[in-house]
Parts: C-alpha cells; sequence; structure tokens
C-alpha cells in the first residue's frame, strides 16, 4: 500500500504543480511564466518526486510510463492496475485542489480549458487529430526511451531524475502548442472531469495514444538494450532482483 500511496502522492505533485503552472501562473499579469515556465514546472515536478519517492515505487506517476515499463520488462504486469488506479486517483485529488485555488479569483472560467487537453478548436495552436495523435504517441514514446535509458544498470547512478525531468520539460516545449501536452492519461483525466464536456469527449486520445506510444518505447528499448537495469533511483530494478532470487534459487 506504501507503493501506491506514493504513485497517487506523487501524481498529485505532477498535476497540482504541472497544471497549477498553466492556470495560475502562465499568463498572471507583468509576470507571467508562460509556455517555458510550465514546461519547466512538469518537469520539475517529476525530477523532485523521483527524488523524493523513488526508493518506494519508482516515481511512474503515469499510467503510460506503468505500461511501458512493463513492455521493456522493468516492471510486473499484475501491478498496472494497482499503480494506475493510484495515479488516476492522484491526478483527480490535485485537479480537485487546483480548482479549490483557482476559483478564488475574479473572473475564474473553467471554459477556458482549466489545463486540459485537446485537439482541433481545442488545440491551443488548432492542431487536428491526426497531429496530435501523432505527437502524443511519438512524445510518449521517447519518454520512455529516455526513462528506460537513464535508469539503465550502466547509466551513472543518482542522476535519472535530472535526465528523466529535463526529457518531459523538453515535450511540453514542443508540444504545448499541438496538445497543452499529455503524455499522461492520469494528468489528462484529472482536470477533465472538472471542465467536462469537450474535454471528456477528447479525452479517449489522451489514454490511447500515450499508452501505444509508451509501449513502443519499452519495446524498442528492450530490443537495443539486454543489459541488467536499475529502478529510478539507481538501485536493481524488481523484474532483475526476481530473476536474481530465481536462479539462486
Amino acid at each position: 500500500m506504501r507503493k501506491y500511496a506514493a504513485e497517487a502522492i506523487g501524481t498529485f505533485w505532477l498535476t497540482f504543480g504541472g497544471c497549477g503552472s498553466a492556470v495560475l501562473a502562465a499568463a498572471f499579469p507583468d509576470v507571467g511564466i508562460g509556455l517555458l515556465g510550465v514546461s519547466f514546472a512538469f518537469g520539475l515536478t517529476v525530477l523532485t518526486m523521483a527524488y523524493a519517492i523513488g526508493h518506494v515505487s519508482g516515481c511512474h506517476l503515469n499510467p503510460a510510463v506503468t505500461v511501458g515499463l512493463a513492455a521493456g520488462g522493468r516492471f510486473p504486469a499484475r501491478q498496472i492496475p494497482p499503480y494506475v488506479i493510484a495515479q488516476v486517483v492522484g491526478a483527480i485529488a490535485g485537479a480537485g485542489a487546483l480548482y479549490v485555488i483557482a476559483s478564488g479569483a475574479p473572473g475564474f472560467d473553467l471554459a477556458k480549458g482549466f489545463a486540459s487537453n485537446g485537439y482541433g478548436a481545442h488545440s491551443p495552436g488548432g492542431y487536428g487529430l491526426g497531429a496530435a495523435l501523432v505527437a502524443e504517441v511519438l512524445l510518449t514514446a521517447f519518454f520512455l526511451f529516455i526513462i528506460m535509458g537513464a535508469t539503465h544498470g550502466k547509466a551513472p547512478a543518482g542522476f535519472a531524475p535530472i535526465a528523466i525531468g529535463l526529457g518531459l520539460t523538453l515535450i511540453h516545449l514542443i508540444s504545448i502548442p499541438v496538445t497543452n501536452t499529455s503524455v499522461n492519461p492520469a494528468r489528462s483525466t484529472g482536470p477533465a472531469l472538472f471542465v467536462g464536456g469537450w474535454a471528456l469527449q477528447q479525452l479517449w486520445l489522451f489514454w490511447v495514444a500515450p499508452l501505444i506510444g509508451g509501449a513502443i518505447g519499452g519495446l524498442v528499448y528492450r530490443w537495443i538494450s539486454d543489459e541488467p537495469s536499475a529502478d529510478i533511483t539507481g538501485g536493481v530494478s524488481p523484474a532483475k532482483a526476481t530473476r536474481d532470487a530465481l536462479q539462486n534459487g
């Protein structure tokens, strides 16, 4: 249960911190942080939580990461459902806390999007369904590729959270204009539940595309590398620990 609680807390922080930067600070008069600031905010939520709870749960914070790590042989498939449930619960709670704060300002309007993901008329740059689908699949695949490489047994120990956090920052710099950047079904679900309407109607894409992309990224990295793997903290992965225990009787 500690692992699931850690995933819920971490995904709360990702949703609250990342979406909060977009809703509360991106266009704040005179000192708004803009697209660059929001991108770094999402990256920093993952970086900080990776150091905080990586040793507890692996710090997935994202159903696509959980599925991708399972596809890459880093995570037991039977643990996918409870991890995903914990992540979605954390994201909804994070969006709820953000709503309580944001709604305290005069002129607050959920119709402005509340950091929800969308395509077509609800894409910041007006990008259509096809462009959104390709962007989310491709970027999630590379996110998993970065994660699996940074946490590899031969990667420099202790630096994985930095690479992963900066990777997520880069992903947001690329794709905020396209979809407002999901690459994370849980993060998309939290705000969409509060916005309703179009956000819920388009939510399917931000589950399907990241899950496909995550699986692709995990499988590709698994194909190019058969070396022992490490978890996000630099320790031996649960999958390798299990294999070693079986081999040693």
